[in-house]
Parts: structure tokens; C-alpha cells; sequence
């Protein structure tokens, strides 16, 4: 990967990061991870393009946490050594990160990308977006921290833009949303500028929705390979990686992966900020543990029978919710487990009577 000539502020540095940076060797220098590779990451520091792999400490702590394993966006601590390596000794730790549950459906969740200010959930308006599938994705950019985005991408394809425009608003209240045409380059500037000349913006969504088309219209040149859609509608695989890819004039743009499933980890205050609507309606119901289903003196169910509320923005809460439910239950076993083989070791160390020195 060759990146332009850059700074660590267009990157996102700044005083803060640097302080927290001050905490570890002085022979280190910071850098920002671009991209990962099976336990070998490219990191973009102040001399260039560096490539490194794991310090031993940094080892230690991913095989206690797979969370910190470095990923796209981290910043990290690079070490230069006399024989040659070159080494991430530290990730700083992140102000924001997408996670989602892992394919295999453990508690553990996988970090997607980290120290972000936007995350765009991007869906081709043709075919017609699945609102469904947004609103997951924006569970997942709610929960992030970051501020969340819905991109609407191929809007030179359809005649009613607007309309699904507004469908799609009333499906994710307190984001923005944009409609964008690489070829005709609308949309494309108001994105530009979310990100800001220090921001950093990671694109979420399924394959063929044009994330890899969106990230070569704002860096300004084809850095990513795109492909058509297959004709059944449905999208190939271009992107085979996570990479942040610095912007002329400064700020980062992170291109993922299509993802085809992604589960929630950890997402209720995602879910809240994503179902702000559902959430006041059901602080509103007669029993605090209501399931929205056959309670009488429901406010959720009477704002369904009014049409204030939506059937299938109900079900798609439903469904999230229950998922959050399932995947905190199994973290907590998790952890439970974790402390109960802890306490194991530590009483079994305390049983083993020590040698006595000769």
C-alpha cells in the first residue's frame, strides 16, 4: 500500500493522544495501524509505511483479551530494534470502536475498526435498501460511539430517491442521511465533510452496496478494485480486508469487508439510540417487564393499533432485543467462568506446599 505524504495530526493525533503516548518507551514512536494482516499489521507513522508484528507484551495481553488484538485505526507504539524487527509494543486505548458478535457465535466479540468520529451504514438504493438490515448496522455505529451515518449510494439508478429517502429516516431517527452517486458526484462533498480535515470514517454494509466505489470517489483516485453485481442483484466481494486509507487534505476513510452476518455484542445503549422511538413508548407500558406481545395496557402494542408505530420497525426491535438478551447472558458466563478457573489456579497455588531451601 503506498499513502501519500502525510502528517500524524491529518491522521488524527493530537494532544491527548499524545499524552497517553508519553506512558510508554521513549525509544517507541506512535503510528497508526492502516491495515492487518494474519498477526503482521502496515502502520502509518511519520516516517512512512512501516510493517511490524506483535511485541511480546503486546502478545501477553491479546492472549489474556483477543479484543486488543491491534486492528484497523488502532494507534499503537511502534519499536524500531537493533537487529532488524520492527514491533507494535502498545495499542492506546480506543475513544471509539465498531464490535460485533464473531461468526462462530461466542461471547467474544471482534473488533471491525477502532477510533472513529463517523460511521456510515451504506446501502444502494437499487435494489430497494433492506431497512432491516440498517437498522442493525446502525445499532452497531450507535454503539460505537461514534456519530452514525446512513450513506444511500447509486442514486443515479432510481427515479424516487427521495422517497425511499424519507422511508429510510423514519428507520433511523438522529442519524443522517445522505444520498450519493459516484457518478454524478452528489452526496460526495457533504460526506467530505463529515469527516473533516482530522476525522476518520469507517464504511459498514453488504457487498455491492458501493462502499469500495464511495471510499475511490473521496480519496480522489482508484485505490480500490470494484466489481458489478451479479445479476441476481446481490453483491461480489471486492474488499478482502479491513484498510484505512488517508484523505488529500487530511482525515482517514476505513473501507470493510461485506458483511453478510453481523451480529450485536454488547448493544444497549446501541439499541436505545437506535429505537429511540420504540424506547419511550415502552417506558410508557403498564409492566416494567412487558414483552410488547399480549400485555394489556401495552403503550408499544395501542401505538401499533394506532399507526403511530409500525409493525415491522416493532418486530426488528423485537428481534435485536432478543439477540442483546442472548449474547449478554452468554458474555456473562463467560466472565463467570473466566473468574471461577482464576480463583481455581489461585487456590491451587496457595494448596502447593513450597521446597524447602537445602
Amino acid at each position: 500500500m503506498t499513502a501519500p505524504t502525510i502528517t500524524l495530526q491529518q491522521l488524527g493525533w493530537d494532544d491527548a493522544w499524545r499524552r497517553q503516548a508519553s506512558a510508554y518507551a521513549e525509544d517507541g514512536v506512535p503510528g497508526r495501524v492502516a491495515r492487518v494482516d494474519r498477526g503482521i499489521c502496515s502502520v502509518l507513522t511519520q516516517e512512512g509505511v512501516v510493517r511490524a508484528s506483535w511485541g511480546a507484551e503486546l502478545l501477553d495481553a491479546v492472549g489474556a483479551d483477543p479484543v486488543l488484538t491491534p486492528c484497523t485505526g488502532d494507534w499503537g507504539i511502534v519499536k524500531h530494534w537493533p537487529d532488524g524487527p520492527t514491533t507494535v509494543e502498545a495499542v492506546l486505548p480506543r475513544r471509539t470502536s465498531v464490535v460485533r458478535a464473531t461468526a462462530v457465535g461466542t461471547s467474544v466479540g471482534q473488533v471491525l475498526a477502532a477510533n472513529l468520529d463517523v460511521v456510515a451504514v451504506v446501502a444502494a438504493l437499487h435494489p430497494e435498501p433492506n431497512l432491516s438490515r440498517i437498522e442493525r448496522l446502525l445499532t452497531l455505529a450507535w454503539q460505537s460511539g461514534a456519530r452514525p451515518m446512513v450513506t444511500l449510494t447509486k442514486a443515479d439508478l432510481v427515479g424516487d430517491a427521495d422517497l425511499v429517502a424519507e422511508d429510510v429516516r423514519a428507520a433511523a431517527p438522529g442519524a443522517e442521511v445522505v444520498r450519493c452517486s459516484t457518478v454524478t458526484g452528489a452526496g460526495i462533498d457533504f460526506v467530505r465533510r463529515a469527516i473533516g480535515p482530522h476525522g476518520t470514517l469507517a464504511l459498514l454494509g453488504a457487498s455491492g452496496h458501493g462502499k469500495s466505489s464511495l471510499t475511490n470517489a473521496l480519496v480522489g483516485a482508484e485505490v480500490l478494485t470494484v466489481r458489478a453485481i451479479r445479476a441476481d442483484g446481490k453483491g461480489r466481494h471486492t474488499s478482502v480486508r479491513r484498510e484505512l486509507l488517508p484523505l488529500p487534505g487530511g482525515g482517514c476513510v476505513i473501507d470493510t469487508p461485506g458483511l453478510r452476518g453481523v451480529g450485536l455484542q454488547q448493544a444497549d445503549s446501541g439499541l436505545a439510540a437506535a429505537f429511540p422511538d420504540v424506547v419511550a413508548l415502552a417506558a410508557a407500558c403498564r409492566f416494567t417487564d412487558c414483552t410488547h406481545q399480549h400485555e394489556p395496557e401495552c403503550a408499544v402494542l395501542r401505538a401499533v393499533e394506532t399507526g403511530e408505530l409500525g409493525v415491522r420497525r416493532l418486530e426488528s426491535w423485537l428481534r435485536l432485543q432478543r439477540e442483546a438478551d442472548w449474547m449478554a447472558t452468554r458474555s456473562d458466563a463467560r466472565l463467570r467462568a473466566e473468574q471461577h478457573e482464576k480463583w481455581k489456579q489461585l487456590s491451587k497455588q496457595h494448596r502447593t506446599p513450597r521446597r524447602a531451601h537445602p
